[in-house]
């Protein structure tokens, strides 16, 4: 039986699609992505087959048209088909080969590009129980993600509370990672797992705060990870080893560059 395909609807760039990218690359599926910059998703129709709109198709009667929410504004243009497949109606938003079932949240889109692999080359464990280590911190990496997702949002409008919850996320996180590091070569395992994979994405997300240092100094805020390669060494030296791959690189180009 060959390998599945899997296509998936996004902002791009979206380092959450890189996730299913990277895996797709070590375990030989084929994951095809469409999609357009955040500001340009208003001017697509967020289907299965998802394409840009024509200009008579924007309108404010059509029957895809939904109010945006959570990171979006204005009128977003979504077909009955795609909300059944995605209730949360989000992206990254991914679908089987035939569009008959949907995918949402990047983890869960991870795994499914593993779990369609004719030989997963480990990358979700070998047994049982590592597939659940290997579980354990994808879901620890929620904490991180999900308060990067609502900082980097909110970042040139920044609150106290907000700061100081992604601080306490990347503290969390960070310092679980690089115990784990302390003791193995990988994270979750004795070679290279999604749990790595998710990883690099994540925290190579957040780190795009560096990007925005200015911003954070005239709200009078710190860059959160500025110490990163002092205070979590091992982490950092396994983002630096990872996405010097060329499983990663092929994805990621010169982003981490960029952020170190």
């Amino acid at each position: 039986m060959a390998d599945a395909t899997i296509k998936i609807f996004s902002y791009l760039p979206n380092p959450r699609v890189w996730k299913a990218l990277v895996a797709a690359q070590f375990c030989g599926i084929t994951v095809t992505v469409a999609g357009d910059k955040p500001a340009n998703l208003q001017n697509w129709l967020w289907d299965f087959d998802a394409r840009e709109l024509r200009p008579d198709e924007r309108v404010e009667d059509s029957p895809h048209a939904r109010l945006s929410k959570r990171g979006f504004s204005g009128t977003l243009y979504k077909t009955d088909a795609f909300l059944q497949a995605h209730p949360f109606g989000t992206v990254p938003a991914a679908f089987s080969e035939d569009g008959s079932i949907g995918i949402f949240e990047s983890n869960s889109i991870l795994r499914a590009v593993v779990r369609a692999a004719e030989n997963d080359q480990g990358l979700y464990g070998k047994t049982g129980n590592e597939a659940s280590r290997v579980d354990s911190f994808l879901d620890a990496a929620l904490a991180l993600a999900r308060e990067a997702q609502v900082y980097l949002l909110s970042i040139n409008e920044l609150s106290p509370v907000t700061h100081e919850r992604m601080s306490s996320a990347y503290e969390f996180y960070l310092s679980g990672i690089n115990r784990s590091l302390a003791t193995s070569d990988y994270i979750a395992s004795d070679q290279l797992t999604i749990a790595d994979i998710g990883f690099v994405c994540d925290v190579g997300q957040f780190l795009r705060e560096r990007l925005l240092e200015d911003s954070l100094k005239q709200q009078g805020f710190a860059v959160i990870s500025k110490n990163m390669e002092r205070e979590f060494p091992l982490a950092t030296a396994h983002l630096k080893t990872l996405g010097a791959m060329p499983e990663f690189s092929t994805h990621l180009g010169d982003y981490l560059s960029k952020v170190f």
